[in-house]
């Protein structure tokens, strides 16, 4: 009996000991979330002088999540072994899910669920908006100029990047082209799209005002004459991705160029001797070995090219048959004001880029391409 009584003792001892650390272990860590949510809420309805704001989000937001980790962490730590192995991954995992979760897979049910409602936002509709979408004219149009980016654009964006990567490769100045190519990746999309309005500007015939843009310039200094050249359908969108290849070309170029200095230089020197040309070395080694780079590479352009929107709203917002998916997504969310419509056409969007995502992450995993 008395055995029975120190077991029980030692369990209930046990019990409290642990439940007192778990409870430990949850309450601090919501304390700790409860101040950084009020250091949220003086960020967004302070009126104090912008450097005190300023010094606020630096310390609030580095230091209070790196004391949220290490909190949970810390009192993680306290529990039995098995519950370690078990929470400590939520940890900082857990953090991570809870923010996907919130901004992005929230937002895609609300979207879909908006997607079958009416222009307001209420009332059920059915597929009426999504039969619109794959029905409307300027919505076709859409779907065909988003086409013409994925193929176009892609391909001489990764062609010309394979190509510089090879060229600078051999070259003793390799550092200072490839630092020239990859320059525009430091601009915004909509930054290059102010810069290169500026390259086709037109004024017009009988203006009265003399032509700004760089290409109707060097087109009179010719004895040419001045073109609309972002109103002439369908090439103008072919001039907007020139816009594209400019600014993705740099990204290419260094991806694959990391992929071919991967290539054993033993294995290219032993085709030499064997009596192999430089093409035949780059399409029958070159080529193959770099497949799964150039595979991921051009997947993350495609992705890029279905879901354009900067480049087309600086330069034409839509126009002149410039349109693309997500342009009328805006245009119908923001400038119409029919929610059941831009949410079909967000979902539609969606639709097209997860499949390559989906891709993407598999060429990833099964051949480590980075």
């Amino acid at each position: 009996m008395q055995q029975s009584l120190k077991d029980s003792g030692g369990i209930g001892s046990w019990l409290a000991t642990n439940l007192g650390r778990l409870l430990v272990s949850i309450i601090v860590p919501a304390i700790t979330f409860v101040v950084l949510w009020q250091g949220f809420i003086f960020l967004r309805d302070s009126q104090s002088p912008q450097l005190i704001i300023v010094l606020v989000a630096i310390l609030w937001g580095v230091g209070g999540v790196a004391v949220l980790f290490a909190v949970s962490n810390w009192f993680v730590e306290r529990l039995p072994s098995e519950w370690v192995h078990r929470l400590q991954p939520f940890v900082f995992v857990g953090p991570g899910v809870a923010i996907l979760c919130w901004f992005l897979a929230i937002p895609v049910v609300r979207t879909l669920i908006l997607s079958f409602q009416g222009p307001a936002g209420t009332g059920f509709v059915g597929v009426d908006n999504y039969i619109y979408a794959f029905t409307d004219r300027i919505m076709l149009e859409t779907f065909r100029n988003n086409l013409l980016w994925m193929i176009f654009g892609t391909f001489f964006c990764v062609g010309l990047g394979l190509i510089i990567a090879v060229l600078a490769d051999r070259s003793r100045y390799e550092s200072i082209y490839k630092a020239i190519i990859f320059m525009p990746m430091a601009i915004s999309f909509v930054g290059a799209g102010v810069i290169w309005k500026f390259i086709y500007s037109y004024k017009g015939e009988g203006s009265g005002i003399s032509e700004i843009g760089l290409l109707n310039a060097i087109v009179l200094a010719l004895g040419g004459t001045s073109q609309p050249w972002l109103a002439q359908p369908p090439w103008n969108n072919f001039l907007l991705m020139i816009i594209m290849v400019w600014l993705q070309t740099g990204f290419a170029m260094v991806i694959i160029s990391s992929a071919i200095k991967g290539i054993p230089a033993e294995l290219l020197e032993a085709a030499r001797i064997d009596g192999a040309t430089e093409f035949q070395l780059f399409f029958g080694i070159i080529i193959p070995t770099i497949q799964g780079t150039l595979l991921t590479v051009s997947t993350t352009i495609i992705i890029f090219s279905l879901k354009l929107f900067d480049i087309v709203r600086v330069m034409t917002g839509g126009n002149n048959g410039t349109n693309v998916i997500a342009n009328e997504f805006y245009l119908e969310r923001f400038t119409y004001g029919n929610a059941g419509r831009a949410s079909a056409i967000a979902i539609i969007l969606l639709i097209a880029v997860v499949p390559v995502m989906i891709y993407n992450l598999r060429q990833f995993r099964e051949s480590r391409a980075f």
